[in-house]
């Protein structure tokens, strides 16, 4: 098990563009809502948009594509407003969290609960171009956003519970163009959340020491010395959902070429783990915007 924290993984680096590009007043918000960071809305992009090439069968329309990735993008920042406002104490005593801006007293929680709302605001407003079923599909998924924080103070599973809401447009892809969402659909999620799982354990792995000592729960936490072996595990567990996922999905003979691709990319990945380093199981965390990549290129193989 991991047994001390890395300096350089700091969430937030002081000197960045945000620093030297933005006024004063913005960058604790820009911050708030992960823009500085944003492997986080890579990862909830590509899977959104592997659902909407399926679901279209081939390349989406332009104003669907453009919808839903400016909600994906608006849901990641909300969800991650949330998260900072329940863990605004935690976070001052983490060293990968001790200077985001409610840890670290940049901005106050009043005003970051009014960001909140502008940025659900502004999510809602994107629902008017959707049809009632899938607005009805995508309120669904409110109670998952605001429960997630609380999670890790009570269950060894909050990646689940973020997992399944941080995918939970690949839902919304299809409700949206088919009227329906088919098995297939369903298990490209449940694939999804296996992959999240996965990489956010090994994400996890990072904090474990600083977790453990203010009492929160993570499956880094829970898996101890074995993470190695469940995080591959999960991994599998991703690549056999999406597999018959697709199959059900009637997809073509090219997308078991992309699966196979994947496979080894989630398999090199498993190998390299190292569960005493954190610098290096963060590079293999940001490694999974590939696999995201190689997940709609596989989406699209698939529809040829």
């Amino acid at each position: 098990m991991m047994t001390s924290s890395h300096p350089d993984l700091s969430d937030i680096h002081h000197g960045d563009w945000v620093d030297r590009r933005l006024p004063a007043a913005w960058r604790p918000y820009t911050r708030l809502a992960r823009l500085d960071r944003p492997v986080g809305i890579w990862l909830t992009l590509f899977p959104c948009w592997a659902a909407l090439i399926q679901a279209s069968r081939g390349l989406p329309d332009l104003g669907e594509l453009v919808i839903f990735s400016l909600g994906a993008l608006l849901m990641r920042s909300a969800g991650s407003t949330v998260n900072d406002i329940a863990d605004r104490n935690f976070d001052a005593h983490v060293e990968r969290t001790r200077f985001r801006p409610l840890a670290s007293g940049d901005i106050g929680t009043l005003q970051a609960f009014v960001f909140l709302a502008a940025e659900l605001m502004l999510a809602a407003s994107l629902l008017f171009f959707l049809t009632p079923y899938t607005r009805l599909i995508a309120i669904s998924v409110l109670p998952l956003v605001f429960v997630y924080p609380l999670c890790k103070r009570i269950t060894h599973w909050p990646q689940a519970v973020l997992s399944a809401a941080f995918n939970w447009g690949m839902l919304m892809a299809w409700a949206e163009i088919a009227g329906h969402i088919p098995a297939g659909a369903v298990l490209m999620w449940a694939g999804a959340i296996a992959w999240q799982i996965g990489y956010d354990t090994v994400y996890a792995y990072v904090d474990v020491r600083d977790d453990t000592r203010l009492g929160l729960k993570s499956t880094a936490i829970l898996f101890g010395r074995r993470g190695k072996m469940w995080i591959g595990l999960f991994y599998a567990l991703a690549v056999a959902a999406w597999s018959i996922g697709g199959w059900l999905l009637e997809m073509s003979p090219p997308y078991a070429i992309g699966m196979l691709v994947i496979a080894a990319h989630l398999a090199w990945q498993t190998r390299r783990i190292d569960l005493a380093r954190p610098d290096l199981n963060y590079r293999l965390f940001l490694a999974n915007i590939l696999t995201g990549v190689l997940l709609a290129g596989t989406a699209m193989s698939g529809t040829w």
